[in-house]
């Protein structure tokens, strides 16, 4: 049987040497598939060392990784970025030197996958022949695309899609800013693809053209061929790496069972010895012989009998009276009114209150139905990024006049793409947070959007409120300015 997944590595056209690498190794036992696409910067040999380092560490720290699956994510992360920078104080000819990765644990059994990432590598998710998108690029043009500000197309050939603002090595910010490496997880189904590639990929097949090779009836090796000469036929500009993984477990159909009928019945019956009365059988009849009672014995039984009946009577009574007053106190403290969430509403509450990375993602087999809101659902994170695959509607309840998602004063910033409300009169309700939409629609909505502002009370303010329209020409969106920029494609 082969394997169900794949990793191949390029050159390209125009370099001579490939800074790229990859990781499909089995980890934790074997219990777990370790992926991992590894792209690196800062020059002819820099990029190389970098990226041989976070492989090294990838592995080592993963390889027996016990307890949380995330946090040791994240450590790896941390502790190549640290090994990186150790380096390059060692050796002043590769102080510009950085990496940036993309990595995900696979839980095949258990139908479940965990990433980490940093930088401009990227990681999709194909199911059902829609491929998703589920990292985010860590660059300037990264971020219009992925905030629905420019096309991919326009995205591909901006002269900025090579500046990136984060990396492996490149700042100690890692290690104190929580939302650096982006993390989540999410169903991996029977029959679902993922794809980790380096942006030799993206920058030069689109989507369509990916999803046209990986669908194809071939193997995984033959897909991965496939996407690598598709890059280098357009032009080949940079290293190219792909790693696919699949589930290649069966789908799970539900199988009927059918009802037991009457004569499989009366056959297990009569092989058992026992027919019900309606059968032509007929069991010996059983005699039980009763002891006879004396009459002391009658006489205690009456008076125990009768000591029960008196303990009954007297409990009932107290508990009729005591009802008489609950429903007296009731009727004069007025109606009250219990509100019970209904089940995809709580598992959506919790799955976003439980949540500690930085990318939550939620997918329409855990939510098939639309949710229907009866209670306003709260972020309270600092920051929170909530990606849909597939179709999730938040619908209002009938008898709910309330927001449907509500930001908590304290967050910073909340990102939803592909989340549709519907029927609301308010669908959020946020304050200063920063607040970005991709792909999201509002059904009948009264007000989609509603904003409100935490002013101190003992200052004199002086301020100004302007429109959330933002386009990509706007002047106020203009590059980090600490940027590690990728020469010749890189």
């Amino acid at each position: 049987m082969a394997e169900n997944y794949f990793g191949l590595t390029d050159t390209g056209r125009v370099r001579t040497n490939n800074e790229d690498t990859f990781i499909t190794q089995k980890v934790m036992g074997d219990r777990m598939l370790l992926a991992a696409v590894i792209d690196g910067v800062g020059g002819y040999n820099g990029g190389e060392v970098a990226a041989a380092i976070a492989k090294d560490v990838f592995i080592g720290r993963l390889h027996g990784l016990q307890g949380e699956i995330i946090p040791g994510m994240i450590d790896a992360f941390k502790l190549a970025s640290k090994q990186i920078s150790d380096k390059k104080l060692e050796d002043k000819e590769l102080e510009s030197m950085a990496c940036v990765a993309t990595m995900a644990l696979v839980d095949v059994e258990n139908n479940q996958f965990f990433y980490a990432h940093v930088g401009d590598t990227r990681l999709y998710l194909l199911r059902d022949s829609s491929l998703v998108k589920i990292s985010k690029d860590h660059s300037f043009v990264g971020f219009l695309e992925d905030s629905g500000r420019l096309t991919e197309t326009a995205a591909m050939n901006h002269p900025k899609r090579n500046e990136i603002n984060k990396a492996l090595g490149f700042t100690s910010q890692i290690d104190t800013d929580e939302s650096f490496i982006e993390t989540g997880q999410s169903p991996f189904l029977p029959g679902d693809m993922l794809l980790l590639c380096s942006d030799g990929l993206t920058d030069l097949v689109d989507r369509n053209g990916i999803l046209d090779i990986i669908t194809q009836n071939t193997s995984l090796q033959e897909k991965a061929t496939q996407l690598i000469a598709a890059a280098n036929d357009n032009g080949g500009r940079d290293n190219v790496t792909v790693v696919l993984v699949q589930n290649d477990k069966p789908q799970q159909r539900p199988q009927a069972t059918m009802p037991v009928s009457s004569s499989i019945k009366k056959s297990d019956e009569e092989r058992d010895g026992v027919t019900s009365a309606r059968g032509q059988q007929h069991l010996e009849p059983v005699i039980k012989v009763k002891t006879p009672m004396g009459p002391n014995k009658n006489l205690g039984l009456t008076l125990i009998l009768g000591f029960l009946c008196l303990v009954f009577l007297a409990s009932t009574i107290w508990l009729y009276i005591t009802k008489q007053k609950e429903a007296t106190s009731l009727e004069q403290s007025g109606p009250v009114v219990e509100k019970l969430r209904n089940a995809d509403e709580v598992k959506l509450q919790d799955a976003i209150d439980a949540f500690k990375g930085d990318t939550l993602v939620l997918s329409d087999t855990a939510f098939k139905q639309p949710v229907i809101i009866t209670d306003t659902l709260h972020i309270d994170q600092d920051s929170l990024y909530i990606k849909v695959i597939g179709n999730i509607v938040l619908q209002r309840d009938t008898a709910y006049k309330g927001p449907a998602l509500s930001i908590s004063p304290n967050n910073k910033v909340v990102i939803l793409e592909n989340v549709k409300f519907k029927d609301f009169d308010v669908a959020v309700d946020l304050y200063n947070s920063g607040f970005y939409l991709h792909n999201t629609q509002f059904i009948n909505c009264r007000l989609p959007i509603q904003r409100k502002y935490n002013l101190p009370s003992t200052k004199y303010i002086t301020a100004d409120f302007p429109l959330d329209k933002i386009n990509a020409s706007d002047t106020q969106f203009k590059a980090p300015t600490k940027t590690i920029v990728k020469p010749n494609g890189r």
